[in-house]
């Protein structure tokens, strides 16, 4: 398959910078692998997956392009191929994945701001499996989440907060049960509500119809949310990415509403969310698109 040219987007705002007395001292260019002095092989240089939000690199390369391999579809970097931080050569198994993996580096201008690559954080966690868990060991982990889901536990003071979690998580809570045919439920026990086995045994199931790719995203959007009930909601495109989210925060909304927020402060921890949000939702989404997903125990 011929290289295919990528072009990008325009270059997204970074994080606010502190000022700094000291000037940092110029490093190196990201390793893409390759053979180093003597026949020996260079260790990697970075790590995307452990880049603080504030780093930034020159771009040190041109053109970005894919090209379809033995094992899937491959990032170019002029002429070079992207490798994972393990140094594994960076493969993914959809045309559609890879372009908007090379979108995210063809849309880094005159620095590569890693914090805003979350599609290929994401490959790198899938290809690289630094945890090293097997696929039920992902699925038991987001479904863990259940005991302590957002969405699930409850206040009863004050008055006005426990009104507003009724009236916007009750709906989406009744939305879950109804559709994996579950029982949920609510606490203001600090506790937490008492899960079902049998519920968790059903998300076991369903979660279990997905690749390996598409359960890292998953485990992805629900740590940003900690919330499975409202990470499947949004994966099953019943609720939108800002619901979601508006979701998860809603007694931070509720506290700024009364109190008042921090200048820029909030608004870039909410845009900040919303975009992991969307990446880990749309990683998922692409992974699934390659692979035949069943849902053995659901039925639109």
């Amino acid at each position: 398959m011929p290289r295919q040219q990528v072009r990008g987007a325009p270059d997204p705002p970074g994080p606010p910078q502190l000022p700094s007395g000291r000037r940092r001292r110029r490093r190196g260019l990201p390793w893409l692998g390759g053979a180093g002095p003597a026949g020996g092989t260079h260790p990697p240089r970075w790590d995307p997956l452990k880049v603080t939000p504030g780093q930034e690199r020159k771009r040190f390369y041109q053109n970005v392009s894919i090209s379809e391999g033995e094992g899937g579809f491959e990032i170019n970097l002029d002429h070079r191929k992207l490798k994972t931080p393990q140094g594994k050569l960076f493969t993914v198994p959809s045309e559609v994945l890879a372009i908007a993996v090379a979108t995210e580096w063809d849309s880094q201008k005159d620095t590569i701001k890693f914090y805003t690559m979350h599609l290929t954080t994401l490959c790198n966690t899938a290809l690289d499996n630094p945890t090293q868990r097997n696929k039920m060991q992902l699925i038991r982990a987001a479904v863990k989440f259940l005991e302590t889901d957002t969405v699930c536990y409850r206040v009863e003071e004050p008055a006005a907060l426990a009104e507003l979690q009724r009236n916007e998580w009750d709906p989406v809570v009744a939305w879950a049960e109804k559709r994996y045919n579950v029982a949920i439920g609510s606490s203001t026990s600090i506790l937490g509500p008492n899960i079902p086995a049998s519920t968790k045994e059903t998300f076991v199931s369903h979660l279990a119809s997905y690749n390996m790719w598409a359960l890292q995203g998953i485990e992805y959007v629900i740590t940003q949310l900690k919330s499975l009930i409202l990470s499947m909601g949004l994966i099953d495109r019943h609720i939108t990415v800002e619901k979601a989210v508006l979701l998860s925060r809603l007694e931070e909304e509720y506290q700024i509403q009364r109190w008042g927020s921090v200048e820029w402060a909030h608004d870039y921890d909410l845009c900040e969310l919303r975009a992991r949000t969307a990446a880990g939702t749309l990683f998922v989404h692409l992974c699934s698109e390659s692979s035949t997903v069943k849902h053995k125990l659901l039925q639109d």
